[in-house]
């Protein structure tokens, strides 16, 4: 606690107070999990900046960007807002995010400290909107058990769109039917299914992070022509479209759970009841499958398509609402939330991987010291070539809802993939069109 007080007050310097009284801060946060990590940051600070209180207003994340909307248009949002990526740029086009550019100049942040790609997602027009807070790269989650009875290794596999690869003759083996049937074996009954090879996350808005976009990206395929913040948008591209037949095709064959199921329940409850063998999950996700007291799991990297292992990479940002009557105090948090003082104390608590390079190194150390192998989250993040950054555009909103919208008129079986992706993606290309 010495040296995170000797660390935030540098962080902070000085008198957090707008003005002569005390000053109390809402700060928005969606993750049940991190709340803890993120009250001793918060403690950390009021000890050091005794005039500021930090208030976290936890909501889950459908409920959480629910209220944040109504918030920002009623004026009361929070002061500081845990951000993601996509969602900024339709705030900023409201001017409800304070450009936090001016004060990154005057206190001199040195923007370096952060993982490369981070703190650029976060500038439009010369403005910056956030400084970065965490990351996340993509895995295979599994099940070890059914894995070991099934004499599977999910270590090093490969996929194409043709005939799935050894990722899909992994998928056939691990799924049995109600008979005990596997998926590879004579006499399969893909109509009963007792355990699902795979338990996809296919209500996944307009970016498939955890799944279908991985694929897709090393099948060779890319979201938009500029990131951050092109006008293009190539969701009718056929190495797009061939991977989402492939995922519908497993559904098919049996292999993989329904969308019905999946979407209502969501991958973690199917999982932990023993009926799906494996799914694909983020970093975030570390500490709710590793401290499972249902099933014991273990982490496996993606397989390699034909253009290689592709892992979406995605990081938060602390920003702060345009209405703040606090807006000092604002940015002395934010400027603490960015800063090692908070993000060693996110680390030593192992919940997410900072932003900061030095702070992920601990949480690694932090993740090993508890017996938990997760080396391959960073491993991916370190590989040349071996992310890329989800789309950071306008209208992302709306994008979302149209190509949601097509994914599940295919999941449900009721388009092609080509007829609702082609009609999607001239839906989204218009909406640039016509401003």
């Amino acid at each position: 606690m010495a040296v995170a007080a000797v660390l935030l007050a540098a962080a902070c310097g000085g008198n957090a107070s707008d003005d002569s009284g005390s000053v109390t801060l809402t700060y928005g946060l969606w993750d049940d999990v991190q709340q803890p990590a993120y009250q001793a940051c918060a403690d950390a600070f009021t000890a050091a900046n005794p005039g500021v209180t930090i208030k976290i207003q936890q909501a889950a994340w459908d409920t959480y960007w629910q209220n944040l909307t109504t918030q920002m248009v009623s004026g009361g949002a929070p002061d500081v807002i845990t951000m993601q990526a996509s969602y900024y740029p339709q705030f900023v086009k409201n001017d409800q995010l304070l450009d936090i550019q001016p004060m990154v100049d005057a206190d001199k942040i040195d923007l370096a400290q952060y993982r490369p790609g981070l703190a650029e997602s976060w500038v439009k027009d010369g403005e910056r909107y956030g400084l970065p807070k965490d990351w996340d790269t993509i895995a295979v989650v599994y099940n070890t058990a059914l894995a070991r009875k099934a004499g599977v290794d999910l270590s090093d596999l490969t996929w194409n769109p043709a005939d799935g690869g050894t990722f899909e003759k992994a998928l056939a083996r691990l799924t049995v039917d109600k008979n005990g049937k596997r998926g590879d074996e004579p006499g399969f009954d893909k109509s009963r299914i007792a355990t699902y090879g795979i338990v996809p996350e296919l209500n996944d808005g307009s970016q498939g992070q955890n799944g279908w976009g991985d694929l897709a990206v090393s099948n060779g395929w890319s979201y938009i022509d500029k990131n951050p913040f092109g006008t293009k948008y190539y969701y009718d591209d056929p190495r797009l479209l061939e991977t989402v037949a492939w995922f519908k095709s497993l559904m098919d064959k049996g292999y993989a759970a329904p969308y019905d199921k999946t979407s209502t329940l969501g991958i973690d409850a199917v999982l932990d009841s023993g009926k799906g063998a494996l799914g694909i999950t983020g970093s975030w996700m570390i500490n709710t499958y590793l401290g499972s007291e249902k099933q014991k799991y273990a982490f496996a990297p993606l397989p390699t398509g034909p253009q290689g292992r592709k892992s979406a990479f995605n990081g938060l940002a602390d920003v702060i609402y345009a209405g703040t009557k606090h807006k000092d105090a604002a940015w002395k948090w934010v400027k603490f939330l960015g800063s090692t003082g908070c993000q060693n104390i996110v680390a030593d608590k192992a919940v997410v991987f900072p932003a900061i390079t030095t702070a992920t190194d601990r949480a690694l150390a932090a993740h090993t010291k508890a017996g938990r192998d997760v080396k391959l989250f960073v491993d991916e993040a370190d590989a040349k070539d071996g992310t890329f950054l989800l789309p950071v555009s306008d209208y992302g909103d709306e994008i979302n809802q149209i190509v949601a919208t097509a994914m599940e008129s295919v999941w449900l079986g009721q388009k092609d993939p080509r007829t609702a992706l082609t009609a999607a993606n001239k839906e989204v290309n218009d909406l640039f069109a016509a401003n």
